[in-house]
């Protein structure tokens, strides 16, 4: 036991760089053995010491930033096994805030994002359990769950004072990144939606845009990212570099030199200097800020929308001795102007919010798709 709670204030010492006197991390030490005798000795219900130590690990990773976590060996061993379609999901991109899952996307045509789960949402009950206290990776063992099965979900919305609850069915999530259609009442402007990053969304992307080029006579493009929570970065950089001539992309900074590099466009601009909007919201995260947030730097686009999420880091998943794992956040991304996309995100060149409660994406009732159209024709 005295191995491990050594142990635990090491890894906190390491991860927030404190420089403890001898004197006062031997104190630090014997208050964290005192409280674990007190436990043992005077709580309630017997305790598991291992399951407290666990926990204990995790919160100094949960302290760090909302994407780092520990996984025990039976977690991190599940969440690598392949499932081979005999679970599904619900569609959504979650994180952490205040010990509570939080929705940063609901991913379009998902069991989620029909329910009605939208990004900002706090999940506060999985079924019959309650989220607070558990690590994210609990919370996903918890929605996971055998293709066709429901699984209720409490939520807690801004500026709504009741919770609000939803019954979901579990599906499999494939999601075809990119869809695209002719918009305008001249039917001259190409939209493109970006669901996500994935492995082929450069190549589905530019065949898109390839399509429109050879085919139609566009005078611009309407980019939709909103509810798009990211993906690959090497996708990121690819996709934005079709609409650059040159310059800087993105840039990573770690600790190690091998995680602080910098990207740059490659010449060539696969619209000729069209115009480009690009839609952004609350859901827009990570490697969708880097798309959006570089089009912006360099202004090759203009960003219409609302605030986007701020997921601007970069995890690893390191293997742990005791066959657990660990996720930490290795780096963090930089736009071309400097800025950091973490915990700001990008802001939009013109705020437009969401409608009313019958706000729909890529619908009649889409004020910011609307919006972006009446730019084009002013």
């Amino acid at each position: 036991m005295k191995n491990k709670i050594i142990f635990y204030f090491l890894v906190f010492i390491f991860f927030h760089n404190l420089s403890f006197a001898k004197d006062s991390l031997y104190e630090k030490i014997d208050l964290f053995g005192e409280v674990l005798e007190n436990i043992q000795k005077d709580y309630v219900d017997d305790v598991d010491q291992a399951e407290i130590m666990d926990s204990a690990i995790n919160g100094v990773l949960q302290s760090l930033d909302p994407y780092s976590a520990y996984m025990s060996p039976e977690l991190f061993k599940e969440m690598q096994t392949d499932t081979k379609g005999e679970f599904g999901g619900l569609g959504i991109e979650i994180g952490m805030e205040a010990g509570v899952v939080k929705v940063i996307s609901p991913i379009d045509d998902t069991p989620a994002a029909k329910a009605g789960i939208k990004a900002g949402d706090y999940i506060v009950k999985i079924g019959k359990e309650q989220v607070q206290g558990k690590s994210l990776l609990e919370a996903v063992k918890l929605m996971r769950g055998p293709v066709g099965t429901p699984i209720d979900l409490t939520v807690r919305r801004k500026n709504v004072k009741r919770p609000l609850e939803f019954k979901i069915i579990r599906k499999i999530i494939e999601v075809k990144s990119v869809s695209s259609k002719l918009i305008g009442k001249e039917k001259d402007l190409g939209y493109i939606r970006l669901k996500s990053f994935n492995e082929n969304s450069d190549k589905q992307f530019l065949k898109t845009v390839k399509n429109f080029e050879e085919k139609s006579k566009i005078k611009g493009y309407v980019l939709d990212l909103r509810n798009n929570p990211g993906g690959l970065l090497n996708q990121a950089i690819n996709i934005t570099d079709f609409f650059l001539e040159d310059g800087e992309i993105v840039s990573t900074k770690g600790k190690k030199i091998s995680e602080t590099r910098k990207f740059f466009a490659r010449k060539g601009d696969e619209i000729n200097g069209k115009p480009i909007i690009v839609l952004i919201n609350y859901g827009s995260a990570s490697a969708a800020e880097i798309f959006a947030g570089a089009l912006k730097d360099h202004k090759r686009a203009i960003v219409l929308g609302e605030n986007s999420y701020g997921k601007g880091s970069v995890q690893s998943i390191i293997p742990l001795k005791n066959g657990g794992g660990m996720r930490l956040t290795i780096s963090k991304y930089y736009l071309p102007s400097g800025k950091s996309i973490s915990e700001v995100g990008v802001t939009p060149d013109i705020l437009v919010e969401e409608g009313n409660e019958n706000f729909r994406i890529n619908s009649e009732t889409d004020n910011q798709l609307n919006y972006a159209i009446k730019l084009f024709n002013s």
